[in-house]
């Protein structure tokens, strides 16, 4: 189940002693182009990336959001079968490994950022994601959200009040090494567009973090927050110490990364679209592979939101750092199975081959197209350039049996009558059927990671509690009727994890306060949740 994960590790590990191997972390992600030529284009005179042949002076890294290289349904194409011009370029040029395996708890934040780091999540912070809870010092529990840039403390909308962790907490309560820092070290700038907290994730606990309370920057945070977010969150670039792209601006701020191994000083880095755009495109505002302003939904100008780095924009961004001069580049696109809809608004899940899902596709395909055209004409393509593309997750699809019989969402489009998966009041279950009211809270999910209220004495109950053992017993006997298949479902929970258990699958942290007091594991057609 994990053997990918340990060769990123051991490769990752590899790396952060020496910069003559980059290529021996991005060798094992999942959809890898190898380059075959030797041709040379230079980047930045100052970049060392040392691959073996001395060829590759550039580094692309896109991280998709749930894409899938199976099919969900077997008459309708899977995700890469309708982007040809990715897969043509994938399986033309280098190698694509579809034997791709995920950590436990499977989900974004915690998929990215195990490849991002190559360790497991308990040597980086985030076991359970994209939110989490953590235990205060009186046995109650609050919400941490696992997106948060990677020097800030454990990050609480509310206002964390007892637990001031790092958000990235490594195996010695420390700061985890970034994943930038090979890159730089070597010379290289480093590029970041929406890729999981190596930018700024949020206007609330990021701005301090990096720009400091008082700052311009956390001011135009309260009196103009939509743009305050369009302007400083998901774009960055961590420059290298003798970088050009740092020195033409006079926004460059301290890259401080207090923990890292080996020191890590006199760096610097430019945070948001409001300035990193100016340098990459001084001639107007950043567009994307259509040529349409980047905007968010609302109208501000500047990165558009997580959901609205869609190929074309985040490959736009790609394109225009590495065309000014920015060697190395990781960007993240979002999944084209859902329907994001605008800021705010109730995302809604598309089953295989429904019409909105098979549009986002081919707009992704086109995308893919232009950014290859584009990149070739700059005299960046697989002669000199590592291309990595990877995916998080791998999640699969709940619905109904599509209509008509036989679509394939191409010549026919499917519909479905329900989509989405099973939801559950976890607690309300556990009454119902066992009269059990012992107070807990859930990270909600198909496997909802449990915190089982403590006391202000004993804020952290014992795994061989009673009242732990119980609920563990009630959850695993949970039964009830499944609306799908219009049959009761008996042991909906698969698998169980203590204490012991959630160790051995690395979901136990530095941070104890974060531990869940155990994690059931359901039939993964459900979702739970506790009110």
């Amino acid at each position: 189940m994990f053997k990918l994960s340990l060769q990123l590790q051991k490769a990752a590990q590899h790396l952060r002693g020496t910069t003559l191997n980059v290529t021996a972390v991005l060798a094992t992600l999942v959809l890898l182009v190898v380059p075959r030529a030797l041709a040379a284009t230079t980047a930045t005179n100052s970049c060392q990336l040392k691959s073996p042949k001395g060829a590759i002076q550039h580094v692309i890294y896109v991280q998709f959001d749930n894409t899938h290289f199976r099919r969900d349904n077997p008459d309708i194409p899977s995700d890469l079968e309708q982007m040809p011009h990715l897969l043509n370029f994938i399986q033309d040029n280098g190698v694509l490994m579809s034997n791709d395996h995920t950590v436990l708890i499977s989900h974004t934040a915690t998929g990215i950022l195990t490849s991002l780091t190559g360790v497991y999540p308990d040597r980086m912070g985030q076991p359970v994601s994209n939110s989490f809870r953590y235990f205060k010092t009186d046995g109650t529990t609050r919400t941490g959200v696992s997106f948060a840039y990677w020097t800030a403390p454990l990050f609480d909308p509310a206002g964390s009040t007892t637990d001031t962790t790092p958000e990235m907490i490594n195996e010695n309560g420390k700061i985890a090494p970034a994943p930038w820092v090979p890159f730089t070290r070597a010379g290289c700038d480093f590029g970041a567009v929406a890729t999981a907290n190596t930018i700024l994730e949020n206007t609330a606990i990021d701005i301090p973090t990096v720009f400091g309370a008082g700052s311009p920057e956390a001011m135009e945070v309260a009196s103009n927050p939509g743009q305050a977010f369009a302007d400083f969150v998901g774009i960055g670039v961590h420059c290298a110490q003798d970088s050009g792209i740092c020195a033409q601006s006079t926004h460059a701020r301290p890259d401080l990364l207090p923990d890292e191994p080996g020191d890590y000083s006199d760096f610097n880095g430019l945070f948001g679209a409001k300035y990193v755009n100016p340098v990459i495109k001084p001639s107007g505002p950043m567009t994307d592979l259509d040529g349409t302003v980047i905007q968010d939904a609302t109208g501000h100008i500047g990165f558009p939101g997580f959901d609205g780095m869609e190929a074309t924009v985040s490959l736009a961004w790609v394109a225009q750092m590495q065309e000014a001069g920015i060697p190395v580049t990781y960007a993240y696109i979002s999944d084209a199975h859902d329907g994001h809809g605008t800021a705010g608004s109730i995302h809604f899940a598309y089953g295989p081959g429904e019409f909105g899902y098979t549009q986002q596709l081919k707009a992704y395909d086109q995308a893919f197209q232009k950014f290859f055209d584009r990149l070739e004409a700059d005299g960046i393509d697989k002669s000199n350039t590592l291309f990595v593309f990877t995916v998080d997750e791998g999640d699969h699809f709940v619905g109904d049996t599509p209509t008509p019989a036989g679509c394939d969402g191409l010549t026919t489009p499917c519909t479905y009558n329900r989509v989405g998966e099973i939801n559950a009041d976890l607690r309300r279950m556990v009454y119902t059927q066992s009269g059990d009211s012992t107070l807990f809270s859930v990270h909600s999910d198909d496997a909802p990671t449990v915190y089982v209220n403590g006391t202000a004495a004993q804020p952290l109950r014992d795994q061989t509690d009673p009242i732990v053992r119980g609920l563990e017993r009630e959850m695993s006997q949970l039964s009830w009727l499944n609306p799908y298949t219009g049959v009761v479902e008996n042991n909906i929970m698969v698998a169980l994890a203590d204490h012991i258990g959630m160790k051995t699958l690395h979901m136990v942290t530095a941070d104890p306060f974060r531990t869940p007091t155990f994690t059931p594991f359901a039939d993964p057609n459900w979702f739970f949740f506790a009110t």
